[in-house]
Parts: structure tokens; C-alpha cells; sequence
């Protein structure tokens, strides 16, 4: 219950800070003076990630806890509102009094950034992964979506605010097969992002762009 009832308390408040801004991106653009080069401005093609936070399993014991949760990946813009990343995450799930267990997983995702010309922006992501204990113990595939906030600082640098949810296809994560359904996981963290790259994209965009020569020719009065 308590872990449920800290659930619902971070996903309300990532809901409140997803609508405040999305309203918030609707009302002001300050990425670029060239709206079809704003993104490559401040942002890029490719990106480093890296983050830190907690996680917490959803298995068959009482008493979950908050445990330590790292991540590192790389995301490669396809176009300005779909990327696809992977990353390899660091993390441990404990109950109690009776289990503190170490995991990693590979994950590869389909990410969407809703507001890419904006300095803040919602994104959402689902994707398949890989779970494993140390020393691959124990081994399973996995499915995750999740979502969170960007807010550019900087040109190049983002700051972000995530959480995701992970269905594990295994009911042994916890070391105890019990119920109906297999085990589960949640992580939320608070990390930062590295673009680079997107200049091409940029040169392009603005040689077929018309130029204001072109596109107000003076033509002369007989």
C-alpha cells in the first residue's frame, strides 16, 4: 500500500507538470529565431544520457523499499519528434528485511518529444528490454514505457525528469513464485541530456528554404 500510494503521488504530480508544460510551450517558443532550424539549434541528432534516481519492485513480498537506480544511453534523433534509444540501467530492488538484490537491464525504446521546438517539452516512450541480476543469475526480457520533462538550460543541454514502468516476463525477480502475474518494477530519476550533431540537417533545411530576395523580388515600375 505504501509503495502504491507513493506511486500515485509521483504520477500525479509528473501528470500536473506534464499539462502545466505543455500549456505553458504552447504560449512561448524561445529556441530559435529560425522556427525550422530551432531545433538544431538547441538541440541535435544525437544525445548522450545520463541520470540517477530510485527504484522499486511491485512482487509478491510486503514492504517494498526505495533503492538506487543509474543510467546511462545514447538516443538518435530520427526527425525532430521521434528518437530511438538504448540504455544500460544500474539498479537494485529490496524488501524489507528480506531481500536487496542487484539488476541491470538493457533497454531499447521509441521516444517521442512532444514539443521539440520548445525549451520545455513532455516526452513519452515504450520500448523492450532485457533484465538481468548480477552476474546474470537470473535472466529475463521485459517490456517498459514511460515518460517525463525536458527543460533546455542551455543550447545543447537538457535537464530531465522521468519515470517508467517495467513488466518483467518472470514471476522470480523476487526470488518467490507466487500469484497470478509476473513481477514488476518502477524507477524514476532525474538526469541530464547531451546534444551534438545536426548540422547537415540544419544546412539543408535552410538551402531549400526561399531566401527573402527570392521570395520579395523587387520588380521594377515601367
Amino acid at each position: 500500500m505504501m509503495v502504491a500510494h507513493s506511486i500515485q503521488k509521483i504520477g500525479l504530480f509528473l501528470f500536473f507538470v506534464l499539462v502545466s508544460l505543455n500549456l505553458f510551450g504552447q504560449t512561448e517558443d524561445t529556441t530559435s529565431d529560425f522556427p525550422k532550424t530551432g531545433f538544431y539549434d538547441w538541440r541535435g541528432t544525437n544525445v548522450l544520457d545520463a541520470a540517477v534516481g530510485n527504484a522499486v519492485i511491485n512482487g509478491d513480498f510486503p514492504e517494498p523499499k526505495f533503492e538506487i537506480h543509474f543510467r546511462v544511453g545514447y538516443k538518435r534523433y530520427l526527425f525532430p519528434h521521434l528518437n530511438v534509444n538504448v540504455s544500460y540501467n544500474k539498479f537494485n530492488l529490496a524488501y524489507q528485511d528480506v531481500l536487496n538484490e542487484g539488476f541491470m537491464s538493457f533497454d531499447l525504446n521509441i521516444e517521442s518529444t512532444l514539443l521539440p521546438h520548445h525549451r520545455f517539452s513532455p516526452f513519452i516512450f515504450a520500448g523492450a528490454g532485457y533484465n538481468a541480476a548480477n552476474y546474470f543469475e537470473q535472466t529475463a526480457g521485459k517490456f517498459q514505457g514511460g515518460g517525463g520533462v525536458e527543460y533546455m538550460v542551455a543550447e545543447k543541454i537538457g535537464l530531465k525528469l522521468y519515470t517508467d514502468y517495467n513488466y518483467v516476463m518472470s514471476d522470480a525477480l523476487d526470488g518467490l513464485i507466487a500469484g497470478a502475474s509476473d513481477d514488476t518494477y518502477f524507477r524514476i530519476g532525474f538526469g541530464i541530456h547531451y546534444y551534438f550533431g545536426g548540422e547537415k540537417k540544419k544546412a539543408q533545411i535552410l538551402q531549400n528554404s526561399p531566401s527573402v530576395i527570392n521570395s520579395n523580388q523587387i520588380i521594377p515600375h515601367n
